[in-house]
């Protein structure tokens, strides 16, 4: 009996180590990322925030999409390259169709290659700062406005701007309602 209480005990002690642990990933995924380089991350900047100063050079920009495995969204850039110069706004893009028959929320994870162009890359507005709810059928045009900084090194001609679309629908809460309505 005291071999069995022990082992509970253990088993408990772990799935409540699990459950804390599962709090502790987001933050130490971005310590890894900051430390590897790996990911670049781009976060939203103001228009207050963003310097142009110094001499504009030419770049090119391409963009890849993707969809996470458990996404039926239709998820393509308007355009897969765009050649830019530093220093200047740009707006471009992302077209999603939803092909489902339910209304479905995403997420989309942006990403740029090579990782140190990510704190020349500033965003101004961009799809993946919120979630984005379709309705059955509906398709959107969702914008980016970005500016590269003309302090990015010259060694970098090139960048890649990559964005996974991820399904965060609550069907827990869609089931629930759709229940409810049944029952009234």
């Amino acid at each position: 009996m005291q071999g069995k209480n022990k082992t509970l005990k253990l088993l408990i002690g772990a799935v409540v180590g699990m459950f804390f642990f599962s709090f502790a990933l987001v933050p130490l995924y971005n310590v890894f990322c900051e430390v590897t380089g790996l990911n670049g991350k781009v976060f939203q900047a103001s228009e207050s925030e963003v310097s142009i100063e110094g001499e504009s050079r030419p770049l090119a920009l391409q963009f890849i999409s993707s969809n996470n495995e458990n996404m039926p969204w239709v998820f393509n850039p308007s355009e897969k390259s765009m050649k830019i110069e530093t220093g200047k706004y740009y707006t471009t893009t992302f077209y999603v169709k939803n092909t489902t028959n339910k209304t479905m929320t995403s997420q989309a994870v942006p990403s740029v290659a090579p990782s140190n162009a990510a704190d020349y890359l500033k965003k101004l507005e961009c799809f993946c700062f919120e979630q984005q709810v379709l309705e059955p059928g509906e398709e959107a045009y969702l914008p980016v406005r970005l500016l590269v900084s003309n302090d990015l090194p010259d060694s970098i001609n090139s960048i890649v701007m990559s964005y996974t679309i991820f399904d965060i629908t609550d069907y827990n809460n869609e089931d629930l309602a759709h229940h409810n309505m049944g029952m009234e």
